[in-house]
């Protein structure tokens, strides 16, 4: 038979039992026992006290390739279903079965008759004889590919969903969160449950319309063939919050039917947005490095130090600011003993007797390079308080914005202070020269745009020593 040996081995396995008439053909009890071990769809073996193999079921054959009669009678697995280093483990671990109580389930790899091996799932149990004691040990194994597979797969999903550190969202097909992970719903700024089936316009403010499309085509054509990074704000309790998201996309289809059948789309993202502002301020810091390289090579060729002064202004605007504005302070400079104060030095002195004369502006209305704006030598009509004035009081740096209000109170509040009606934030740097204050520099820019920063009045500041040093050399030309 192919499922045992027909010796006396067999009957330590169990009760003796004479053999029957088994039916209307006169199978036998072990011809009944053989049959049904070869019917099984699991692999089964078994082995006495001694470790002999007794029994080799048809299914162990289709798995390692040796035949029954191959298998039957060897004792132990040692140099041909498992290689000799490992032999003595993994027989101790299925003999010691014979020892403890219910079923023992172990993972090994086995050999097949071609050499090759196959990673194997036992479970083996202790068989007792008339007596009681253990006799020997049965053992059923199959191949576990598939079964550790869909294990690893679970695994990996719960990892997803609970450990990751980037956000993971399963998107259905109408482009609602279906299932959310624990670093997606904190990234979302919203629980793991509120923001199921949420449209996602009501979790972002912008970038939507990005990350939409990028569903679609998904859903539409597969995945794309690398990250992309999307910018989005996010609602939040303290307003939106600008992030940017690397994400990666995957369509989602049913393995269970033969054609595919889309369930959504696998978006995970990672926050750079901290690495993306670095790369951006970085760049920003080598265009602007360029911009003042530039400048002063074009404005070495300028004849008259006041077109110096223009062409620094035109340079510094690139990418910077919508309009600029220069103002000397009348009669050339103020002295640093004197700048603040009046000429007895005890009074602080007011910035409504500060005359400044604009020399220099962008035109308004049109594009195009800054214009000398003649000799007339009259004053601006600034008012008590305006930044220019306050930047010549301060000798420092001051920035200005309006704000968010309606249009109307915007243009106002431009117009009020003598600047272009379209500029909503502005950033004014003193013009020094050899210990003098010789006027301001003013840059304004438009609704849509960012206010200035810190780092934007240190580059205005820059702007403004090249300003003042050609402002200063034309002042020297026109006394001589």
């Amino acid at each position: 038979m192919s499922a045992s040996r027909r010796s006396g081995t067999t009957d330590e396995l169990g009760p003796d039992e004479p053999e029957r008439d088994g039916g209307p053909e006169g199978v036998g009890g072990s011809d009944l026992l053989a049959a049904l071990l070869d019917g099984m769809d699991a692999a089964l073996c078994a082995f006495d006290a001694d470790g002999v193999l007794t029994h080799w079921n048809r299914e162990a054959e289709r798995i390692l390739g040796w035949t029954a009669a191959e298998a039957v009678g060897r004792h132990g697995l040692a140099g041909w279903a498992v290689r000799r280093a490992d032999a003595e483990e993994v027989e101790g671990r299925l003999m010691s079965a014979m020892r403890a109580p219910g079923r023992q389930v172990n993972e090994f790899a086995l050999l097949t008759k071609d050499g090759g091996r196959v990673l194997v799932r036992t479970q083996s149990a202790a068989v007792r004889g008339p007596d009681g004691k253990p006799a020997g040990i049965y053992c059923a194994f199959s191949e576990v590919h598939a079964q550790i597979d869909l294990e690893r797969s679970i695994a990996l999903s719960e990892a997803l969903f609970e450990d990751a550190s980037w956000g993971v969202v399963l998107v259905d097909a109408d482009l609602r969160p279906a299932v959310v992970n624990a670093h997606a719903a904190r990234a979302l700024g919203t629980g793991r449950t509120s923001v199921l089936g949420r449209p996602l316009g009501e979790l972002l403010t912008q970038g939507v319309e990005e990350l939409e499309a990028a569903l679609t085509h998904v859903l539409a054509e597969g995945a794309p063939p690398a990250p992309a990074e999307i910018w989005v704000s996010v609602r939040t309790a303290e307003g939106n919050l600008r992030r940017c998201w690397r994400s990666g996309f995957l369509r989602l289809a049913s393995p269970l039917t033969e054609e595919p059948v889309p369930l959504g789309v696998g978006w995970l993202f990672q926050d750079v947005t901290e690495a993306k502002q670095i790369e951006q301020e970085a760049s920003l810091l080598r265009f602007r490095a360029q911009q003042l390289h530039r400048a002063a090579r074009a404005a070495a060729e300028c004849e008259d130090p006041r077109d110096a002064a223009t062409v620094h202004l035109d340079f510094a605007l690139a990418g910077f600011a919508d309009h600029a504005l220069v103002d000397r302070v009348a009669g050339g400079s103020l002295n640093d003993a004197d700048a603040l104060r009046g000429n007895d030095g005890d009074a602080l002195r007011s910035t409504a007797s500060v005359r400044l004369i604009r020399v220099a502006a962008t035109p308004t209305g049109a594009p195009g390079p800054s214009l000398l704006s003649g000799a007339a030598g009259l004053p601006v009509r600034y008012g008590e308080g305006h930044p220019a004035l306050q930047c010549v009081e301060r000798i420092g740096s001051v920035r200005a914005s309006i704000g968010t209000v309606p249009p109307e109170q915007a243009r106002e509040w431009a117009r009020v202070r003598q600047w272009p009606t379209d500029a909503v934030h502005a950033l004014c740097a003193v013009l020094r020269s050899r210990g003098r204050t010789l006027g301001v520099v003013t840059f304004l820019r438009g609704a849509g745009r960012s206010q200035f920063e810190r780092s934007d009045s240190i580059y205005a500041e820059d702007v403004a020593v090249r300003i003042a040093a050609a402002l200063d050399l034309a002042g020297a030309a026109g006394e001589k």
